[in-house]
């Protein structure tokens, strides 16, 4: 009986810091908490009408992911990236992308085409989101495609590395969606990353998904630049 009541409060803390955890990181994504705020984990848990603890043990799991920085006695600090910090994140999208595509290009027939099937969706809901002016949608259904690239490749770790830097460099993505061009460049790209996938081309589809990330990190750090934005 007592162990049972022990089990069943350990889940119930561990439930409570998953939603400490999800909510800090959805609130850091949006910007709801900017880069460079910094607040006590009391006022944190009650911006988010949660308790202390579960958001403490949140925060070392959101360090972790390079989004906060837990400081003794003095809170929580919610990080802001710089475009050095973009080009590093380019680096190992652009390696694990391509990997990862290449991976899905090496799969028995049906698997590719299934994946091929679910990315050419999230193309589809991107170009239908340009013809109709709505960037946000645009970026949704672009960060759902490279969600779905990396799953589909099945690798769990190259997953959990692409999770952590997506979530860093989500606000940088956002901020710029309205100055970016390559629009229609990038759906096309998409298109062909899924064509070399369902063809089972290795080479081919790692050579797309790589010039695709490229070309996407040649037009972002320029406009960074362009526009002084040295903290994102």
């Amino acid at each position: 009986m007592v162990r049972a009541v022990m089990r069943a409060e350990e889940e119930r803390k561990g439930s409570l810091v998953d939603d400490a955890y999800a909510a800090m990181r959805a609130a850091i994504r949006e910007s709801s908490f900017a880069p460079g705020y910094q607040a006590s984990e009391q006022e944190i848990a009650l911006r988010l009408g949660m308790s202390r603890t579960p958001v403490h043990e949140a925060a070392i799991r959101l360090q972790e992911d390079g989004l906060v920085r837990v400081l003794p006695r003095r809170g929580i600090l919610i990080l802001a990236l710089a475009p050095d910090d973009m080009r590093e994140i380019y680096d190992v999208v652009i390696a694990i992308e391509g990997r990862a595509a290449e991976l899905i290009a090496e799969m028995p027939e049906a698997e590719r085409v299934r994946a091929a099937t679910e990315l050419d969706g999230h193309t589809a809901e991107m170009a239908a989101a340009h013809e109709r002016g709505d960037r946000p949608a645009w970026g949704r259904a672009d960060g759902a495609f490279h969600t779905a690239l990396i799953e589909h490749a099945g690798n769990r770790r190259m997953s959990r590395i692409a999770q952590t830097i997506t979530d860093q460099s989500h606000r940088a993505r956002m901020l710029t969606l309205n100055l970016r061009q390559g629009l229609d460049a990038s759906i096309d790209e998409h298109r062909e990353i899924a064509r070399a996938m369902r063809a089972g081309d290795p080479a081919a589809a790692l050579n797309a998904a790589r010039q695709h990330r490229i070309r996407a990190r040649d037009e972002l750090l320029p406009l960074l630049a362009s526009y002084g934005l040295k903290h994102l």
